[in-house]
């Protein structure tokens, strides 16, 4: 055959599989330095989120606080892993784009990813708090509060999920004007339509309480907001035939 062998699809195959190799071998190195940091994650989200009242956390079986840090520990090994792995396969992705999808990319996964973090970092220091202190004020003498080790963190874990899904709002509005999916002026027609999209996805990401999904769609709603005034100003650059609406002067 004429095709190098990193052109032919085992050729691409093995690379990937270097690539997958490459990163599981990064996370696994840096497991056990999560596993020794997730105590001081579990105490200082406890001494930060749990009002005094409830007198910290339980754990209602032999091995839950072991399972608990084990799990802790792969998603904080995931996090600190994340640059080493995306770069592993960015260089992966790279030969097989152009320049402009390389800018576009580069452009976007970086915007995404930072606004990720941000949302769990939201979520975490201050959602998470106002949660914990609206929960309370339903305990009485006779309806005591006792909250388990595996509870808190799993709610902290879909919150912070949540809200970092949530946060990339922004991103998916301006990229979706920029790729000419959809014009500005049609996303401010759509604005009742979006705001009940985004009720619902808060209300499935969110604890079953009205509380903790506003905590959710108020900021996504802004962040929205935030991302069509980017793609007015992205819309404004691109040629008007790859505009899918006509009527763009509703982004100026």
């Amino acid at each position: 055959m004429n095709d190098a062998p990193e052109n032919t699809l085992l050729g691409h195959l093995e690379a990937l599989r270097g690539v997958v190799l490459r990163c599981l071998a990064v996370t696994a190195l840096l497991f056990p330095v999560g596993y020794v940091v997730s105590p001081l994650i579990i105490t200082g989200l406890v001494r930060w989120c749990l009002p005094p009242a409830l007198g910290g956390l339980h754990f209602f079986s032999p091995l839950e606080a072991f399972v608990v840090q084990l799990k802790l520990a792969l998603l904080l090994a995931l996090a600190a892993a994340y640059p080493w792995n995306l770069v592993q396969l960015w260089r992966f992705l790279v030969p097989a784009l152009h320049e402009h999808e390389r800018r576009f990319l580069r452009r976007w996964v970086a915007a995404a990813s930072l606004l990720f973090f941000a949302g769990v970092i939201f979520s975490a220091l201050l959602v998470l708090p106002l949660l914990m202190q609206f929960s309370i004020q339903f305990a009485d003498e006779q309806l005591r509060p006792m909250l388990g080790l595996a509870q808190f963190l799993s709610l902290a874990g879909w919150m912070s999920l949540g809200f970092g899904v949530m946060f990339q709002t922004p991103v998916l509005t301006a990229a979706a004007v920029q790729l000419g999916l959809i014009s500005c002026a049609d996303l401010r027609r759509q604005r009742p339509m979006v705001m009940t999209v985004i009720l619902i996805v808060a209300a499935i990401l969110t604890p079953p309480d009205v509380v903790s999904q506003l905590l959710l769609a108020i900021p996504t709603w802004l962040l929205f907001e935030l991302g069509l005034f980017w793609a007015s100003r992205q819309e404004s650059r691109i040629p008007s035939a790859t505009v899918v609406s006509e009527d763009a002067d509703g982004c100026s």
